[in-house]
């Protein structure tokens, strides 16, 4: 099973020296993937949890892919209904080529109603523009000689997004969902893949709530919920150490030593 880590690309602290540092971070842990997220309008309802700068995650993953070498780049998630279909799958495989097939496309249908607004796009039409755009994007790459290079993860729960995973996705892409509810999800879904996203926040003593959400807690129980994960299928498990705070940007050296902690624990234990 693969470690990816969710890197914050917006906010008050992110700036190009920060992210250059995230990457050399995260590659030189040995973690196999570094992804980033998606904002286009930065209208209030987004900037109340990912303010300014917000940097376009095209952009960022391919001036990231010039400064690393076997670290593969993703979106987690890029809403998918913003932007027409043919320029995504232009730039999604115009970057899995020139990073040499590092690109990971995770896919959503997005939240923000008055980012939708601002771009001029339908609130409510977003699942069916996110399933017709996903067809679009299988049709276009399956007629390339080679077949469809960019692998697809589908984000999303609600009954709609566990279809479309099934139907249009490499991997069921859940973000931050307890684990007895993924374990519930796969029991009932065959699903192509499994590459969740859960948080990373470690605690000096062991966190007891029956809510407690995969990824938070002891090391030792942070340990376990991967364990869980990969008895569950997961190929690749996507830690996020960011919890809600820009302020948190600010000081990304805390992330960083959990983000340690984590990965010389989980390779003592599995080699």
């Amino acid at each position: 099973m693969q470690l990816g880590v969710n890197v914050p690309n917006f906010g008050p602290g992110t700036d190009p020296g920060v992210l250059r540092e995230w990457a050399r971070t995260v590659e030189g842990l040995g973690f196999d993937l570094l992804m980033v997220s998606d904002h286009v309008a930065v209208t209030p309802d987004v900037a109340e949890r990912y303010p300014e700068p917000f940097h376009e995650p095209f952009t960022t993953l391919s001036w990231l892919a010039g400064i690393t070498t076997g670290l593969r780049l993703g979106t987690t998630v890029l809403v998918l209904p913003y932007r027409d279909p043919l320029l995504v799958a232009r730039m999604a495989d115009t970057l899995d080529r020139l990073s040499g097939g590092r690109f990971v496309l995770g896919v959503g249908v997005g939240w923000a109603r008055q980012e939708f607004a601002a771009l001029g796009v339908p609130f409510t039409a977003r699942g069916r523009l996110t399933d017709e755009y996903l067809g679009t994007l299988r049709d276009l790459w399956g007629q390339q000689a080679q077949g469809r290079s960019v692998p697809v993860w589908v984000g999303g729960h609600s009954p709609a997004a566990l279809r479309r995973a099934v139907r249009y996705g490499d991997a069921w892409h859940p973000l931050r969902l307890p684990l007895d509810r993924m374990a519930a999800v796969l029991s009932e879904h065959r699903m192509p893949g499994f590459a969740p996203r859960i948080a990373l926040r470690l605690t000096t003593e062991p966190v007891d709530d029956p809510d407690r959400p995969a990824g938070v807690g002891t090391v030792e129980q942070v340990l376990d919920d991967l364990r869980q994960l990969r008895a569950l299928g997961a190929e690749t498990v996507v830690l996020d150490p960011y919890h809600g705070d820009p302020d948190e940007t600010r000081r990304p050296q805390t992330a960083w030593r959990d983000l340690t902690t984590v990965t010389t624990h989980w390779k003592a234990a599995t080699t």
